[in-house]
């Protein structure tokens, strides 16, 4: 269960910091008493004045509540795709749950509660199910329909850096130019991804921590002696004429055989309930919990530390258990250990 996890984990990590490659290096946003606000077309050109910028584009993106499945999308405006105002692409998962395809129509409420009825022209790849579970792509002037958003704001502007190693430098010059401004590093946004999962990995240790503590009283209750029968085995092999380094490599033998036996039992049976099982077990809490979970199987990955570490906590302690007795009673006469 703990491989479960860590394997998990790191295969949610791994593929957050793919996609998040592609991010953009800077996004800049507007903070009113702390908040998000809507950025002013006009802080664009401010933006490309800066040195070190190349390039500023506004974004247009939002959530929208959908009362009928009680489930959150995110909306996106995606000039590349050049939608008509009445146009729009879901996402794999939307498409499933609400059972509607190219074709169909998309009934959203607008900010001002007329229906705004959209054909759906598209239904994003199963591949990028991972971003595009609960994504809805349409056009600018769809966009500004909906949330009767005026044309001269954006949601967000996103830069891109001539010299992607000076992008904290911009960031603090955009601070400077812009005191109400927000600028967000691609490298902070890979750090939150990385803390949060490391958060939620710790929380299911926590709460796994009863079987620690079960392997922990089982490895103290190896380590505090052998049975009788154990005792009269190795006062026999004493009296036949094994010494105590005999009796101890048998130990260490019997012991390690066993604990990596154990170990890769269970650790193949954590890959395959992560990598092929769908992760049942601990999905929703690593993943978070959602109405529109997106369907996508994690790529295998073997990190040697992590393996090093659960070798640590669970092979280790398991021969020492069995050392320490064996030593113990290899050492005493072997008329004393045939009685014990």
């Amino acid at each position: 269960m703990f491989a479960s996890v860590l394997l998990l984990s790191q295969g949610l990590r791994r593929e957050a910091t793919l996609l998040l490659q592609d991010a953009p290096e800077v996004v800049v946003q507007k903070l009113i008493a702390g908040r998000h606000d809507p950025l002013p077309a006009a802080w664009l050109d401010t933006l490309r004045r800066i040195r070190g910028v190349s390039s500023a584009r506004g974004r247009l993106w939002g959530y929208y509540y959908d009362p009928a499945i009680k489930a959150n999308y995110t909306l996106m405006v995606a000039p590349e795709r050049g939608l008509a105002a009445d146009e729009i692409v879901v996402g794999a998962a939307l498409a499933r749950i609400r059972q509607i395809g190219v074709g169909d129509y998309l009934s959203l409420r607008a900010a001002d509660g007329r229906p705004l009825s959209l054909h759906i022209v598209g239904v994003l790849d199963s591949a990028s199910e991972l971003l595009g579970a609960d994504l809805l792509l349409l056009s600018e002037t769809g966009f500004r329909q909906l949330f009767q958003l005026p044309p001269e704001v954006y949601t967000d502007a996103v830069l891109t850096v001539r010299n992607p190693r000076e992008a904290s430098t911009v960031a603090g010059k955009i601070a400077l130019a812009l005191p109400a401004s927000r600028p967000i590093l691609r490298a902070e946004i890979l750090r939150t991804y990385d803390a949060v999962f490391h958060w939620r990995e710790g929380m299911v240790f926590v709460a796994l921590g009863s079987l620690l503590l079960a392997f922990l009283i089982l490895a103290w209750d190896k380590a505090a002696g052998l049975s009788a029968e154990e005792k009269r085995e190795i006062g026999i092999l004493k009296a036949i004429g094994w010494e105590t380094g005999d009796i101890l490599r048998m130990k260490l033998w019997e012991g390690t055989l066993l604990s990596l036996t154990a170990f890769l039992v269970g650790y193949l049976l954590a890959w395959w309930q992560v990598f092929h099982g769908g992760a049942r077990l601990f999905a929703p809490v690593l993943k978070g919990w959602a109405v529109l979970y997106p369907d996508f199987r994690l790529t295998p990955a073997v990190d040697l530390q992590q393996i090093l570490v659960l070798l640590a906590v669970t092979v280790l302690p398991y021969i020492v258990a069995t050392l320490i007795p064996g030593w113990r009673a290899a050492i005493i006469d072997p008329d004393a250990a045939m009685r014990g």
